[in-house]
């Protein structure tokens, strides 16, 4: 019946006023989202929705006056920026403290407990995730700002508001700030990945890193293709309720998506059993989560017990350990990267760990595999180290049936047939053809890439379809591309736009200083820091070219190892031959002092950076400091000057308020950089 009744609604309707009908029609498909992602009791097929959607859409077009930035229909993307605008939060948006064993989290919870006998826990999924904050004024939705530094965050309503689950409107007129997670659906990112693939593009590697490189593109179109969705957790200073839970339950009834699964108990046993029974689904989730995050659930108590200077006290997120599982050693393998070592992995039947399907691991060199004797065939335990990187843990020996084969190290390369050499102190070994393809293809993708000549077009799959149709054979051949155009666009997935942006691309490297140009020979220990130690040092290619081991040795941060491999580069008469083309072909051999020389507040400074920045990455920011006379660190002592810290900082930063280092968060860095 009802239907039917709305059926004949829409039919009856297309005879009212066209603007008119444009407001009904928002109302209709707002209470239709509403009944859909946030209700979950959809009344509507997806086709009438989408009849009603299209309706909309063209009333709109023949009516432009009736604009309406609210409308429905800007959620498929509408707007390009320039940049994000920076925000500051109301209220900090604060991380949370991390425990990863049941006996921490009964610690915390004894902690309260002492105190306060009667304590209720709100127990929510940690949704892997982007931290977001909704404002709404007037009932609508103004603002939607990213974490940030925890004060200050950036502006990307433009791209939230292609979150279709997000409500645009709400039944409440005075201020609401309500937080939460942005995400990427398992079914989303799957469908991202599989479009990248298609079009010849990277991959995502999870669907945390999709969240967060969607919600931060300056077109929204892009952001609204790629399906995101949230979930909202936190309502700050609510007047609402007295409890967390109740705060949630009133988001829900304004049309905000709140997880089903959030649930109270008044004993931590219980919740640790809570969380027992997650830990055996989590993988059957539609989503990722990497934990449990547990409340003090009465907002008094919560005011009661407080906060640390960064973090609540009266709530905790419980952290999934690195899970383990079983599975077969089918092969072991060889792969050579672009300095010629070769690292062995391990051919596993698949196995699902932590949220994804394993095939491979590294086994590390031949000592790793003869310490903890992993044959062909074994049952061995997998594990990923921090959810991220698959690892052989050990061999279970006593499942062997004796068809389990040792493997034995081979001598000769895999793909080139050339020796291999283990050179003293090493733990790897090395093909040293320097012909060999496989360090073709590495070395020259390695010379492209952004921190050494910045080459934006040529990544591994590029330069491996250049050399495999001869075009590419050296650092050289890439500054003669221009001349194969034809060819180039003869090769799948090349259209004319790539040719020509890559063109423009080869034409900008020429224009580096010589730091990149240093960085991207692939000389042995010799990477991004010591490239720009040595650029600065010699100011030009002949002058580093022509240095002995003894003035190389001098250098602080370069040492004797280093210095002998960077002789032994310039000793060998191809690579001093390809320096003299690359200077033929106009590259630049000098290096471009950009150091201010403006009494900066970070010139003479150790600096040590921790934690995810909104504004910079960390390669960016550690570049601008160094330009001001700073020197970047990567590890906390009482000589550091400087900690400057972003989004989930860890242990540097513990480690430099147990010294007494000053800290510096992302915008009092920005702040001093203009100062």
């Amino acid at each position: 019946m009802i239907k039917r009744q709305r059926r004949f609604f829409l039919r009856y309707n297309y005879g009212m006023d066209e603007k008119n009908r444009i407001i009904e029609l928002r109302k209709l498909l707002k209470q239709y989202s509403y009944e859909y992602y946030t209700l979950d009791k959809p009344t509507i097929p997806d086709s009438e929705y989408d009849q009603l959607f299209r309706e909309l859409e063209n009333l709109e077009a023949k009516y432009p006056e009736m604009d309406d930035p609210n409308s429905p229909t800007k959620r498929v993307g509408y707007e390009i920026l320039s940049e994000f605008t920076k925000i500051t939060h109301d209220r900090p948006m604060l991380s949370l403290g991390d425990v990863f064993s049941y006996d921490e989290l009964r610690q915390w919870s004894k902690k309260i407990t002492d105190i306060y006998p009667n304590v209720e826990y709100c127990v929510e999924y940690k949704i892997d995730g982007l931290a977001m904050s909704l404002i709404y004024e007037d009932g609508l939705l103004k603002q939607a700002v990213t974490r940030g530094d925890g004060i200050v965050g950036e502006d990307v309503t433009s791209n939230v508001k292609t979150i279709i689950s997000v409500p645009m409107s709400i039944p409440y007129k005075q201020r609401y700030d309500i937080r939460g997670e942005v995400y990427m659906p398992k079914t989303s990112f799957n469908r991202v990945n599989r479009e990248r693939i298609a079009n010849g593009e990277e991959e995502f590697a999870n669907p945390r890193n999709a969240a967060a490189g969607s919600i931060r593109q300056l077109d929204s179109r892009i952001c609204a293709s790629r399906g995101l969705d949230g979930f909202w957790y936190h309502v700050p200073d609510d007047v609402n309720s007295d409890t967390h839970y109740g705060s949630l339950m009133y988001a829900k009834k304004l049309g905000f998506i709140v997880n089903e699964t959030t649930a109270l108990y008044n004993d931590i046993e219980d919740v640790i059993k809570h969380i027992d029974e997650v830990v055996a689904i989590r993988h059957d989730l539609p989503y990722e989560i990497d934990g449990m995050v547990i409340k003090v659930n009465n907002y008094e108590l919560q005011r009661q017990i407080g906060f640390t200077s960064r973090i609540p006290k009266w709530a905790i997120a419980y952290k999934f350990p690195a899970e383990e599982v079983r599975t077969k050693v089918e092969d072991i393998f060889i792969t050579v990267g672009r300095t010629g070592k070769c690292t062995p992995n391990a051919k596993l039947t698949p196995v699902r760990i932590a949220g994804t399907t394993v095939g491979y691991a590294t086994l590390h060199n031949e000592d790793n595999i003869r310490d903890k004797d992993i044959r062909i065939g074994d049952t061995v335990i997998v594990r990923k180290a921090g959810d991220i990187i698959p690892e052989v843990v050990r061999s279970i020996k006593e499942n062997r049936d004796g068809s389990q084969v040792k493997f034995d190290f081979p001598s000769v390369c895999p793909v080139c047939g050339g020796r291999l050499y283990r050179f003293e102190g090493e733990a790897a070994h090395f093909c040293i053809n320097s012909e060999c393809k496989a360090r073709l293809v590495y070395s020259i993708a390695h010379f492209c890439e952004r921190n050494a000549m910045d080459i934006d077009g040529l990544g591994e799959n590029k330069v491996e379809a250049f050399i495999n149709v001869g075009l590419i054979n050296s650092f050289e051949d890439i500054y003669k591309l221009h001349n194969h155009r034809e060819e180039i666009l003869n090769i799948e997935k090349f259209g004319a736009k790539s040719f020509d942006n890559l063109i423009e691309a080869i034409e900008n490297s020429k224009k580096n200083s010589l730091e990149r140009l240093i960085n991207g020979l692939g000389i042995k220990q010799v990477g991004e820091k010591a490239s720009k130690i040595l650029a600065a040092h010699f100011m030009n290619m002949d002058n580093f070219m022509n240095a002995s081991t003894e003035e190389l040795s001098e250098i602080n941060d370069i040492g004797p190892v280093t210095a002998k491999y960077i002789r032994e580069f310039f000793l060998e008469p191809s690579n001093m031959e390809m320096i003299n083309q690359l200077k033929i072909f106009g590259l630049n051999m000098d290096y471009i002092n950009t150091r201010s020389d403006s009494g900066s507040p970070f010139e003479n400074k150790t600096v040590v950076l921790t934690g995810t920045m909104e504004k910079y990455s960390r390669n960016e920011a550690s570049k601008m400091l160094e330009d001001l006379g700073a020197k970047v660190a990567s590890s906390v002592s009482k000589k550091t000057d400087y900690v400057i810290y972003g989004v989930d900082a860890g242990s540097k930063l513990t480690k430099a308020n147990e010294l007494g280092v000053k800290t510096i968060n992302e915008e009092e860095f920005l702040q001093m950089l203009n100062q």
